[in-house]
């Protein structure tokens, strides 16, 4: 039985989806910390914690943001590559 190959147009609407929901995530996780970080100064509460999780939460969020934009980016940018073949290949 031959393997059938996914529609290339579905397969980047779900890595464009994908990519989305991990912009989605990031930015909401980032605004919750802010959040928390203004919320403990209202309250006169020591913000400590809450910088020092987010001195390293935020870095490690962006970074693994940036990741899934270079690879899903990446993958996107080699599949319209692929369809148009350059004629140096040809000769």
């Amino acid at each position: 039985m031959k393997a059938q190959r996914p529609n290339p147009r579905t397969v980047r609407a779900a890595q464009l989806g994908l990519l989305a929901v991990f912009w989605v995530s990031v930015i909401g996780i980032i605004s919750w910390i802010v959040r928390l970080i203004q919320l403990s100064l209202e309250l006169h509460d020591i913000p400590s914690a809450s910088i020092g999780i987010s001195l390293v939460a935020i870095p490690v969020f962006l970074l693994l943001l940036g990741l899934a934009n270079y690879v899903f980016l990446g993958l996107l940018w080699d599949d319209s590559h692929e369809a148009h073949p350059s004629t140096d290949d040809e000769r």
